[in-house]
């Protein structure tokens, strides 16, 4: 629970390894030593690297072992980061797949993976989620989308439609969970430059995971509801969302 000055004293990570998650962990947990963080992940030398970075800083880490495509993995690692420690602060769901996206709207493993990875999963840890901070009566949801679900592009519309869905859901799940009083900060990103998105060419805009932390963590101080990184984005997909289909259908997105 908070402590009497408003700080997280536990943050639970889905996806554990996301870079965008760990640097929102280290800003919100800056200069303060003894916080406790559950990073939900595969286990892998990734899990083990961003552990140990974390305890660098000072903080308490504890790891559990998480596959988005097994519900019984998902389930499990849910319950054991709830149980191991006290009540839970901020629960970051951040795991997500960029996929192949030509090979994603041709073969049907590919556009499953996608849809269970950045969909149904996310739903279905949402679900359990929201459970688990109802019963604790406080508690917030950073749920990481993206940009690309706001008006999926035809280069990439197999995974916008996963992120479209999926924010659509958080986006509910707040409105949802306003009368128990948890927060969830749905976050749309544009081109963020980390793991995920080596090799491709940087979009405009583009942010490094920093930068879509300083934005996240403004967004909880401020109480809102959604987040774009940069807050420019908002801007760019409110004129790109209400484009003529022929025109936007001819841009180079």
């Amino acid at each position: 629970m908070k402590d009497a000055i408003g700080n997280v004293q536990r943050v639970v990570v889905l996806g554990g390894t996301s870079e965008t998650a760990l640097a929102t962990v280290a800003k919100l947990t800056a200069g303060r030593r003894g916080v406790q963080v559950t990073l939900a992940a595969r286990p892998g030398e990734r899990r083990t690297s961003a552990a140990t970075a974390l305890e660098a800083r000072g903080l308490q880490v504890s790891e559990v072992d998480f596959e988005a495509t097994e519900r019984s993995s998902y389930e499990r690692a849910i319950s054991d980061a709830f149980e191991s420690g006290g009540d839970v602060d901020i629960v970051i769901v951040a795991f997500g797949l960029l996929g192949d996206q030509k090979r994603a709207w041709q073969d049907v493993d590919a556009a499953l993976e996608l849809a269970q990875v950045n969909y149904a999963a996310a739903i279905g840890c949402g679900v359990l989620v929201a459970d688990r901070l109802r019963k604790q009566g406080h508690g917030a949801i950073i749920a990481i989308s993206s940009v690309a679900g706001e008006r999926p592009r035809k280069s990439n519309f197999v995974y916008g439609s996963t992120k479209a869905g999926m924010d659509a859901f958080y986006t509910g799940l707040g409105d949802a969970l306003e009368k128990d009083g948890i927060k969830v900060l749905v976050v749309r990103p544009g081109f963020v430059k980390s793991r995920m998105t080596h090799g491709l060419a940087a979009a405009p805009l583009s942010q490094t995971p920093e930068q879509v932390a300083d934005v996240i963590v403004a967004g909880l101080r401020d109480g809102r509801r959604t987040v774009w990184a940069p807050p420019a984005m908002r801007w760019v997909m409110a004129v790109l969302r209400h484009l003529p289909r022929p025109v936007f259908t001819r841009l180079p997105l």
